[in-house]
């Protein structure tokens, strides 16, 4: 039987230094196994990470994110890529996270060094698959992500 698991500042010091040692500048730590319906995860998170803009087709995988420390910039586009809305999401401000409906265009920017959020969303897991890639933004490790992702953050200077 599996024991409970704690959201606490330890967990979050811990995040933050994986993620800032990884190479693509965050870190998950699941509170699920993967074969589970509901997913549910911590992610330490550094501005250096490039979450491109993406959705998530099937009915079921709506998404919840919620700032649990620091502060992240989100960005919902509509399916040709222009900006619908934005908002700050930041612990204990006054927008702490999102509720996305399956289908919403979205991406984020870490505006805060050893941020981390909590997801949460159908399982089982599934890699992000053709038709929910954002076809005008670049993909993790392709030509012009340094390009973009700076225009990202750009969007909450």
């Amino acid at each position: 039987m599996r024991q409970p698991a704690f959201l606490d500042q330890s967990l979050f010091v811990g995040l933050a230094q994986k993620a800032a040692e990884s190479p693509r500048g965050r870190q998950h730590h699941n509170f699920h196994q993967m074969e589970e319906p509901c997913h549910r995860m911590a992610v330490g998170l550094q501005p250096a990470t490039y979450i491109p803009p993406h959705r998530h087709l099937s009915d079921d995988k709506a998404e919840v994110l919620i700032v649990l420390k620091g502060r992240l910039g989100l960005l919902i586009f509509d399916d040709l890529g222009q900006v619908t809305d934005k908002r700050v999401l930041q612990a204990g401000g006054e927008c702490l996270g999102v509720d996305l409906v399956p289908g919403t265009y979205h991406g984020l920017v870490v505006l805060e060094a050893d941020s981390v959020m909590f997801e949460c969303k159908a399982g089982p897991y599934r890699p992000v698959g053709e038709g929910e890639h954002a076809h005008w933004a670049p993909r993790e490790g392709e030509a012009g992500v340094a390009e973009y992702h700076a225009w990202m953050r750009a969007q909450f200077d």
